[in-house]
């Protein structure tokens, strides 16, 4: 794929996620650059009126905090750590929200934690939230839950969180913005004849020894932190975009298609390699068979979802969030997908129209059992 034609796909893409580090937020320790979140929330919203969804990670809740205590030196104790996020988190969201309230963009905080992204009940709950705070027109605020975690727990960085985000809300781009204009074939601050990487595939074994570790003293992330978000982001299809954040403009001009910072590829589009992850790395949890006219709307060209109405029998326990075979008229399996109503619920709901769930199951969720996006023909 060349550059131009790679670069050009931006522009098309719905769902970003923005990841702004901690040395950028907090002006390399200065304080909370109120000024630079002012013009990144203008940008964000400029997005937002093209009709992309935008979710912001953001560092700096530690850095942040560190600053309104007085302290000069990122502390080591765990404790100390935890108070100066609890500090900072509020200091923060507080600049935020009144940044984006200039623009008409409402705000949400989310702190997330390992466990909100391990548990499977409490991810597609997490996942849930999000894309239901997108649909309200909302910017979900996001950052590692740092005043509970411990280093046994943590994410390590929040790079790596943007890059979970990217995946958990299938996002099409994650942009870390940062310090450095992108990412260089060796660190330019070491060698000025170091060439930056316009663009490469994110899986290469190459971009990690290019990349180095963290200066600033603030962050948790280096360069290495955000090659490896960029693989981590890929494996749902998102490509990465790694840029200087304090060029001007510079979201806007990334999401235009203009060739800023580094751009990492995935090896395959979003749903293809969302596909590929479900037809290979789950296990099969129970069965679900369905009738005529629900076996030929998965079978047909352009793909459905899985409605309750078209499901005659449930076997099997399962959870939410589960993989289930979905068998046709003969028994045979003609496809698997990621169910939203556990067994119980399911059998509750096979074959009536989601307008009944309310009065079956006493809530309603998702209108489909399992979403096309979550379902792959065999």
């Amino acid at each position: 794929m060349d550059s131009i034609s790679a670069r050009q796909q931006l522009p098309a893409s719905k769902r970003w996620v923005v990841k702004i580090g901690s040395a950028l937020l907090t002006d390399n320790g200065r304080g909370v650059n109120r000024a630079a979140i002012h013009n990144w929330a203008g940008q964000i919203a400029a997005l937002r009126r093209q009709g992309i969804e935008v979710l912001l990670v953001s560092s700096g809740a530690v850095a942040a905090g560190m600053d309104r205590l007085g302290w000069r030196k990122r502390p080591e104790s765990i404790h100390q750590l935890q108070a100066a996020a609890a500090v900072g988190q509020s200091h923060l969201v507080q600049v935020y929200e009144h940044a984006f309230g200039q623009f008409d963009c409402r705000t949400a905080q989310i702190l997330l934690d390992h466990d909100d992204l391990s548990n499977r009940t409490r991810y597609l709950n997490a996942r849930s939230t999000l894309k239901t705070l997108l649909s309200l027109g909302a910017v979900p605020i996001i950052n590692e839950n740092d005043t509970v975690v411990t280093d046994e727990i943590r994410f390590g960085d929040n790079d790596t969180l943007g890059a979970l985000v990217a995946n958990l809300v299938e996002a099409d781009v994650l942009l870390i913005l940062t310090d450095a204009d992108g990412l260089f074939t060796e660190d330019p601050r070491d060698n000025p004849a170091a060439e930056l990487v316009a663009e490469a595939v994110a899986t290469d074994p190459r971009l990690v020894a290019m990349a180095g570790g963290s200066r600033s003293g603030l962050g948790r992330g280096g360069m290495a932190t955000k090659v490896r978000a960029a693989q981590l982001a890929a494996r749902s299809g998102a490509r990465t975009v790694i840029v200087g954040g304090t060029m001007d403009s510079v979201i806007e001009r990334v999401a235009a298609g203009e060739s800023l910072g580094s751009l990492l590829l995935p090896e395959a589009d979003p749903l293809t390699a969302r596909k590929r992850w479900l037809a290979g790395q789950l296990q099969v949890r129970g069965r679900l068979l369905l009738d005529a006219g629900a076996e030929q709307a998965l079978q047909a060209a352009q793909g459905k979802s899985l409605l309750a109405v078209g499901v005659t029998a449930v076997e099997g326990r399962f959870q939410r969030g589960d993989l289930v075979s979905c068998c046709g008229t003969d028994g045979v399996e003609i496809a698997r997908g990621l169910v939203n109503y556990d067994s119980s619920e399911a059998q509750k709901i096979q074959g009536h129209p989601s307008e009944r769930f309310v009065e079956l199951l006493g809530y309603r969720d998702d209108d489909e059992l399992i979403h096309r996006d979550n379902l792959i023909l065999l």
